[in-house]
């Protein structure tokens, strides 16, 4: 470790990730960037030979590690594949350079992940898009609230006049329809309710969707929980976060309705991780909660899967395309993001939540 404190400090805030090495290229200090980006245990990566944190390192690199140390110039490395322990590639930037420490010279290892900084532009453009959106479908959605009104009264009134009562069920047609639009431009528009704060437990979130997701499916889908019992409780409207988490689960429940009736396996997994030092939005969390739903259906189709939080878009012909618009609302209200990654057999909705409200 360092003995220098403030440098330590200093070394624990960075978003980079940060390995100091020895001779034998063994890591002597990391900090918890560098802890999260191998995503293995603090006591595992302490004394492991550098190449030992990940099953690949990018071509040629630990044979410059001791040429620098022999020479003490800057390698840099740009956009190179890195794979982790848990099957994952990432694109990284490294660049590593020689100092000393203790009388001896180590060598400082600095690595950015890449895919990390196109993750946060492409969730930026994602947000601006979406605001857009709504505010298109706000304007819209306002536009056709107030003919609707003129037409139920006109309804109603022409009702009234009418002195054959067989006639009464044209205009009841008409006003209940009225009455239909209305409602569906109301949940387009979505809910202008406050939250109603109170400290919450994301697991206890979760076993309420599962509860409910295993209720409706007669227990026909495999519900798997992988949850990190570390994680703090967070700041939050617990019956909105319950229906946001639950519009997630149903369309993944819908999504594999077809494999569990051929008597397929077919299952929903619910996993949480705490993350540090994790950006939302254009703000830097120290501790961010990472909860993942994952099935195992056909995936979504990749032209779709850029448009699924859009109101009124849906794969399903019954669908309104209102559930997962609604779901990115009640997250964002929550200093949230919620994004999707799909394939074949795993489709996965990931939701960060800083685990400190901002106000």
């Amino acid at each position: 470790m360092l003995s220098d404190q403030p440098q330590q400090r200093l070394f624990e805030n960075l978003s980079t990730a940060v390995f100091l090495l020895d001779s034998d290229l063994k890591v002597i200090f990391f900090n918890p960037a560098a802890e999260m980006l191998t995503k293995i245990s603090h006591k595992r990566i302490e004394s492991s030979r550098f190449s030992e944190l990940f099953i690949k390192i990018g071509a040629s690199l630990e044979g410059e590690l001791f040429a620098i140390l022999q020479a003490g110039h800057t390698y840099t490395q740009r956009e190179s594949e890195f794979v982790l322990h848990n099957g994952s590639a990432v694109l990284l930037d490294c660049t590593v350079s020689s100092s000393t420490h203790d009388g001896e010279t180590v060598l400082i290892v600095e690595i950015q992940q890449k895919d990390h900084l196109i993750r946060i532009s492409r969730d930026e453009q994602l947000h601006e898009n979406q605001e857009t959106a709504k505010i298109l479908v706000r304007g819209l959605a306002h536009e056709i609230k107030n003919p609707l009104g003129g037409i139920r009264g006109a309804a109603q009134l022409l009702e009234a006049e009418l002195v054959d009562p067989n006639l009464h069920e044209y205009t009841q047609v008409i006003i209940e329809e009225a009455d239909r639009l209305r409602n569906l431009v109301d949940r387009m528009l979505g809910t202008n309710k406050a939250l109603s704060l109170s400290t919450i437990n994301v697991h206890e979130i979760l076993e309420r969707v599962c509860a409910l997701i295993n209720a409706e499916s007669g227990k026909k889908i495999t519900v798997i929980k992988d949850y990190d019992p570390s994680i703090p409780e967070l700041r939050g409207d617990k019956s909105q976060l319950i229906q946001g988490f639950l519009n997630i689960a149903k369309n993944a429940l819908q999504a594999l309705a077809p494999q569990a009736e051929r008597g397929e396996e077919a299952s929903i997994t619910f996993r949480t991780r705490a993350l540090r030092q994790f950006t939302i939005g254009h703000t830097r969390h120290r501790l961010v909660a990472r909860i993942e739903i994952i099935d195992n259906g056909p995936g979504i189709a990749k032209d779709f899967l850029q448009s699924i939080f859009y109101p009124m878009i849906s794969g399903r012909a019954e669908g309104t395309g209102l559930g997962l618009s609604i779901t990115q609302s009640i997250f964002t209200k929550h200093d949230g993001l919620v994004e999707c990654d799909s394939q074949p057999g795993a489709t996965n909705f990931i939701v960060y939540f800083p685990l400190e409200l901002q106000q």
